[in-house]
């Protein structure tokens, strides 16, 4: 998991790294060949402090290097890196994976947004199964795996987030997310 999430990380640095006009004519100059700070600013008719700030930004990505050559430090595209980083960044298999848990998360968050109130209790139940199931995922984080819970206590846990417990509770159950026996309820996992 703690792969995936710096997979996702780094893929999202990445991208902002490049969603830039400035950054992207950066690379494009260095593409053809080194250039000092002094050429970029004249080539690009840019500031030097703003010459500097995306410099700054597409080095910490991974995507530019300063050397020096005959005494002159100059920056160039570090291509070696661009390469590996989206051959390994937009590989076939990281892509479905990286892409879906985003939008989940994504949707998520919205989900979360629209339906709890500033007291963090629900403003209704989703009718929809999918976002019902977002709201049922972040109740049932209220539960650590492994300990037992008496109905009465599942009910007081449920009911800060809604007063009708007995429709979450279920709903809850009927997912295999809490387990029931005997009036004993307690998460696996």
């Amino acid at each position: 998991m703690e792969s995936n999430e710096n997979a996702q990380a780094e893929l999202v640095t990445f991208f902002k790294t490049l969603c830039d006009e400035n950054r992207l004519k950066i690379i494009g100059v260095l593409a053809q060949q080194a250039h000092s700070m002094e050429e970029l600013v004249s080539i690009l008719d840019l500031k030097p402090v703003l010459v500097s700030h995306h410099l700054s930004k597409l080095t910490e990505a991974g995507l530019v290097r300063a050397c020096t050559q005959s005494g002159c430090r100059v920056y160039e595209l570090h291509t070696d890196a661009l390469h590996a980083m989206s051959k390994r960044l937009l590989a076939e298999e990281a892509r479905p994976n990286a892409v879906a848990e985003l939008t989940e998360d994504a949707f998520d968050r919205k989900v979360m947004v629209d339906f709890l109130g500033r007291d963090g209790r629900l403003k209704a139940i989703p009718a929809q199964q999918r976002k019902y199931n977002v709201v049922l995922r972040r109740i049932l984080a209220e539960f650590p795996v492994g300990e037992r819970y008496s109905e009465k206590q599942v009910n007081a846990i449920v009911k800060r987030f809604h007063d009708d417990t007995a429709t979450l509770r279920r709903g809850l159950v009927d997912l295999g997310w809490l387990k029931r026996e005997a009036g004993i309820y307690w998460r696996e996992e």
